[in-house]
């Protein structure tokens, strides 16, 4: 199945519980008419910066279960998200850019010209009865090359960080605005004594999940004992800061985190993080910005180093 049609298909599946990714309802978020245009010069307007201009701060409440399943408090998640108008568009854009950098492209196949063999003549071109063969290894019989094969590429492409970044932002106030996540306390205090895969289970089971049902438990960091315990179950991808992706939140039917991954994803992409790409118009990726000043520090340093060579010279001459 291509990237496309993967992508086509978490988006419809999560769209019609979403109001994020669903674009008829939009009555959470306030109207593109109620709040003030932002002029941007005409030579300067691009798709990227429209959709951080436009960007929407929800804050959801979560419930915190403990461990035992009893609810014991509530926690914001203070997210920024794309508007309704714009959002499908940006997380499809990421989704598909992460499905396609993951692909190798090393599938690879001989021409007629690569195929060892074949420099002969098979039999005479006529008085035989059968169709005339110049080599035998013609694409037309077994063992020989192949038409429009595949050939080594680089399937990659470039999307900024910051629209990355938002995607997956969309997405996770996405899931917590249609109740599909929850915070559970820190239990690694109850897996101390091992490893136990059942006693696992039995949690999910206590914080209202079937463990046959996709889910993602997020958490800055994993003890040994229960990164053990959960990494049998197939249905539950266990996710840190290094790991996360937009493929695993929008596969998953439930998202459970920590709360102290509640305080990283809001200070990663909260409501205050992407103040400070206001003024960048551009839409550039940071790494393309520092290889460009690096390049520029560079060029002043050849500059520099020829006028001390001209005024070496001029100073030998005279």
């Amino acid at each position: 199945m291509g990237a496309a049609s993967v992508a086509s298909t978490l988006l419809l599946s999560l769209s019609s519980s979403s109001p994020f990714l669903s674009s008829a309802s939009a009555s959470f978020l306030p109207s593109s008419s109620s709040s003030p245009r932002v002029a941007v010069p005409a030579g300067r307007q691009k798709a990227a910066v429209s959709v951080l201009r436009a960007l929407r701060a929800e804050t959801a409440t979560l419930p915190v279960l403990s461990f035992s399943g009893e609810k014991i408090g509530e926690v914001d998640l203070d997210l920024k998200s794309a508007p309704p108008s714009t959002a499908r568009a940006v997380v499809h854009r990421a989704l598909i850019t992460d499905r396609q950098n993951k692909r190798r492209g090393t599938a690879s196949t001989l021409t007629r010209g690569e195929v060892r063999g074949g420099g002969r003549k098979p039999y005479q071109q006529k008085k035989t009865g059968k169709a005339r063969r110049g080599s035998t290894r013609t694409p037309l019989r077994p063992g020989g090359g192949v038409i429009f094969g595949p050939k080594p590429r680089d399937w990659s492409i470039k999307i900024n960080r910051k629209e990355k970044r938002l995607a997956i932002s969309t997405a996770l106030a996405s899931a917590a605005v249609a109740d599909d996540a929850f915070v559970v306390e820190e239990f690694a205090e109850e897996f101390a004594a091992g490893p136990r895969t059942r006693d696992f289970v039995a949690a999910l089971q206590r914080w209202g999940l079937d463990p046959k049902q996709k889910a993602m438990f997020f958490a800055t960091e994993f003890a040994d004992n229960v990164r053990l315990s959960g990494r049998n179950i197939g249905s539950i991808k266990m996710l840190t800061p290094r790991t996360l992706n937009l493929y695993d939140i929008l596969d998953a039917r439930k998202l459970f985190f920590t709360p102290a991954a509640i305080e990283y994803l809001n200070s990663r992409y909260g409501a205050t993080v992407f103040d400070e790409y206001e003024d960048d118009t551009d839409g550039e990726d940071d790494g393309e910005e520092e290889a460009e000043e690096v390049q520029e520090e560079e060029g002043t340093a050849e500059e520099a180093a020829q006028d001390e060579s001209e005024d070496t010279e001029a100073g030998n001459n005279s």
